[in-house]
């Protein structure tokens, strides 16, 4: 039987019994008899509503990012509140999960399995990554083409660095975005400061000439920062890239050899761009990919909140840097 079978037999049907005894003998406490649900409030409708139409226009949003944007909205809910309502709404935020490849029960792998799995996956990887990229990033790091002309290397600045400014360092990188037909290539300008992207291009080829004219756009409209890190691509260390570097007197920083952490933000923001964007959508075309990563860059800048950030967003953060006038 049922908890809500035992509940409806609770009453005075049964006169020689007291409450307090019914209870006992059915199991379940008084405090249940007695509650009565609460039908939902209507702020609680409201804030709903809310969620419901944020929730359709950024499915990656949590109850920790939603319950940000409903205090943007003056809405003084904690996330205790928004996790309730999203659960009774049915809603989870898309987003990768751990653990979301395990074995049946009863399905023992031995260590020796799994290591001989996890050999062959990287293998066929490996194999597939060579074939449908023609190994043109790892081009990017061994071989330089014919537009990576005379690479140089130059030391890591950023260690120990405080970066307590905009315009302070800027940071770059090029990342691999597939479509539905093919795939395109993407650069972003960076400032690490306030998080912002400054720039960005994207390409079907990994030559130089599209990571400069990202580069020259975030000059023309932010002016030169004082430290510009980047990792030891042929696009990054060419004369063409850097000449544009040097001839502002920005200073040249790369990252150590496989140091991805060195350049931790841009990767960061790749992970968002892919999970956020790309991955939600199957391009058809370079046309409508550029479309949407200019939506999508739009509103990372003005209303994605950063958790490193303290919750605020690149452009308020970069607002709040620019000097005040006084009158």
């Amino acid at each position: 039987m049922s908890r809500a079978q035992r509940l409806a037999l609770v009453g005075p049907q049964a006169p020689d019994l007291s409450l307090r005894r019914q209870c006992q003998l059915l199991g379940i406490s008084r405090s249940s008899v007695y509650y009565q649900r609460k039908e939902l409030q209507a702020y609680d409708l409201e804030l709903m509503r809310l969620i419901a139409e944020e929730h359709l226009r950024t499915p990656v949003y949590g109850s920790r990012r939603m319950t940000i944007y409903l205090n943007r909205l003056g809405h003084q809910v904690n996330r205790k509140r928004v996790q309730r309502l999203m659960r009774q709404m049915g809603l989870q935020a898309v987003y990768p999960k751990p653990r979301t490849s395990r074995p049946g029960e009863g399905h023992r792998i031995y260590p020796r399995a799994i290591a001989v799995r996890n050999n062959c996956f990287l293998r066929s990887w490996l194999h597939t990554r060579h074939q449908v990229l023609g190994n043109s990033l790892n081009n990017r790091f061994e071989h330089p083409s014919a537009n990576c002309d005379s690479p140089g290397i130059y030391p890591y600045l950023l260690r120990g660095r405080v970066i307590d400014c905009p315009n302070q360092v800027w940071a770059t990188d090029v990342t691999y975005l597939p479509m539905a037909r093919g795939f395109m290539y993407l650069v972003a300008i960076m400032d690490w400061h306030s998080r912002r992207v400054l720039a960005w291009r994207v390409s079907n080829t990994l030559d130089t000439d599209f990571c400069i004219d990202a580069l020259e756009d975030a000059l023309a409209h932010h002016g030169p920062p004082e430290v510009f890190n980047t990792d030891q691509g042929c696009q990054f260390t060419s004369k063409a890239f850097t000449d544009v570097l040097e001839a502002h007197e920005v200073r040249i920083s790369m990252d150590g050899k496989g140091s991805y952490q060195d350049n931790i933000f841009v990767e960061r923001l790749w992970r968002s761009v892919k999970y956020e964007c790309v991955y939600l959508k199957a391009f058809e075309d370079g046309a409508h990919l550029r479309e949407e990563l200019s939506r999508y860059f739009i509103w990372y800048n003005r209303d994605r909140p950063h958790q490193g950030l303290n919750d605020a967003t690149p452009d308020e953060v970069m607002l709040l840097s620019l000097p005040s006038t006084g009158r």
